[in-house]
């Protein structure tokens, strides 16, 4: 009797304990609303910024944004986005200038428009600042930011996201997908790995409803990327024959390390693209008064490079963003005082400003060379993937990501087929065994930013797994 007495104490205990923690969750998810920022439209979906801590022994917080879903954010998905770098702001890129709905404007008061083809249109959207030291995101112990890597970076989100949904325990049993640019070909497959070995057990309390992800214009084998590069330039008459020559007959991107002949050839490829925006080959740069968005950092492998190019400078020098100056507009407006305080950022007083892409974080410890080994484990494990391409970007160009798709030795499904926005191309797709590619004709580096309509349709199919219309809509 007395056995069975302290067996439902213990229950009643356990009971207790349970629901003190999700009353507690729901208590920081409250302290997270955003009721309204600076030079904001009004609208009728709900927000909520501010930390999780991924370390309390070395205090390492992560800031994240999240907006909900326009209609019905109960029964939609929960879709994570990351930006690359490594170093750069998901928020600074993706939230504030890409597809998140809020857009800065150039203004001498706080300014934000609304963006019409806003993917939380489709889904519940989580931005998230990582590694520590990107944007908002900070750690109490300095040594971190020296050893900082793919590794770290992979378990700190994955820890941000089982908290996460402990402090959103309405949408733990949503679908969940992850998507991301560029670097984050490291970070989205890295983070989907820990997540499905993870979920291996069903019956785990932090289990995660995850179904897949869509990553663009990514990095994700360092010989296939780097030869791309040299081939789209030349295909798109951006060098000239005999650099083109040399570079193909100097550099052998299988292997880590170059000839200083390969080096010489490489800066005079770089060379070009102080001149023309490697990110957006067809659109203008910025020359706006302020300076920030020419002399900000790459969005792109700023601090971990491909072996061969990260010993060229003017890697680490390229421009990014299309307004072409929206980028100046949001570091203007993220720094803001007021700004700040409403979304419960830079509570720490970080002694330094707000930036697109960290200036603290220049070393970058672990990276493998290719990504391939964990999407073929992904794919084997039934995870929905799509790859997409922005077509004029030359920094990860189409054919970058085509020649590494190849090395996949996937079988092909449907060939490729032209898709269509409305009664136009707009790109064309194959469906591989396990994997799906998709072109966006016109776009430049950041997809979203570019062909906007083109990108939440796209996201609209991935997220309900249907098949982009091949006919005129």
């Amino acid at each position: 009797m007395a056995s069975f007495i302290c067996n439902v104490l213990g229950l009643h205990v356990l009971l207790l304990i349970c629901l003190t923690k999700e009353a507690l969750g729901v208590s920081e998810q409250e302290a997270d609303r955003v009721h309204g920022l600076p030079g904001q439209p009004p609208v009728k979906f709900k927000q909520y910024s501010g930390y999780i801590t991924v370390n309390e022994t070395h205090g390492r917080a992560l800031f994240y944004w999240f907006i909900e879903a326009t209609h019905r954010p109960k029964h939609k998905p929960v879709l994570l986005w990351l930006n690359g770098g490594p170093g750069c702001s998901s928020i600074g890129y993706g939230e504030a200038e890409e597809l998140g709905p809020f857009f800065p404007q150039d203004s001498s008061q706080p300014k934000l428009k609304l963006n019409p083809y806003s993917w939380n249109k489709a889904a519940n959207l989580l931005f998230l600042e990582s590694p520590v030291g990107v944007g908002f995101s900070y750690t109490n112990t300095s040594n971190d930011i020296s050893e900082l890597g793919d590794t770290i970076t992979a378990k700190d989100s994955h820890t941000f996201i089982v908290k996460w949904f402990r402090r959103f325990p309405q949408f733990r049993s949503n679908k969940f997908y992850i998507s991301g640019e560029s670097y984050a070909g490291h970070y989205v497959p890295q983070l989907s790995e820990l997540i499905f070995d993870n979920n291996r057990n069903h019956a785990k309390k932090d289990y995660i409803n995850f179904k897949g992800f869509m990553i663009g214009n990514a990095l994700l084998d360092d010989e296939t990327d780097q030869k791309g590069m040299i081939d789209y330039a030349w295909n798109h008459a951006v060098i000239s024959d005999g650099v083109y020559h040399n570079i193909t007959t100097k550099c052998n991107f299988s292997l880590p390390d170059s000839t200083d002949d390969c080096i010489d050839q490489l800066n005079k490829y770089f060379d070009v693209y102080s001149i023309i925006d490697m990110y957006s080959l067809y659109t203008p740069k910025c020359f706006s008064n302020n300076g920030n968005t020419i002399k900000k950092l790459a969005h792109v492998l700023r601090g971990r490079a491909p072996q061969t190019f990260s010993k060229i400078n003017g890697w680490h020098r390229k421009p990014a963003g299309y307004d072409p100056c929206a980028s100046d507009y949001t570091e203007v407006y993220l720094n803001r005082p007021e700004v700040q305080k409403a979304l419960h950022a830079n509570v720490t007083k970080i002694p330094y400003s707000w930036t697109h892409c960290s200036d603290t974080i220049t070393f970058w410890n672990d990276a493998p060379q290719s990504m391939l080994p964990v999407i073929k484990k992904l794919i084997a494990g039934g995870i929905r993937i799509w790859v997409y391409s922005g077509d004029t970007d030359g920094r990860i160009p189409v054919t970058s990501t085509r020649y590494t798709l190849r090395k996949l030795g996937l079988g092909i499904v449907e060939d490729w087929t032209p898709w269509y926005t409305s009664k136009q191309v707009g790109g064309w797709t194959i469906a591989y065994d396990g994997l799906t590619f998709v072109t966006i004709r016109g776009a430049g580096h950041q997809v979203p930013t570019f062909t906007p309509k083109q990108a939440l349709q796209l996201v609209r199919h991935f997220l309900a797994n249907k098949k982009l219309p091949s006919q005129p809509i």
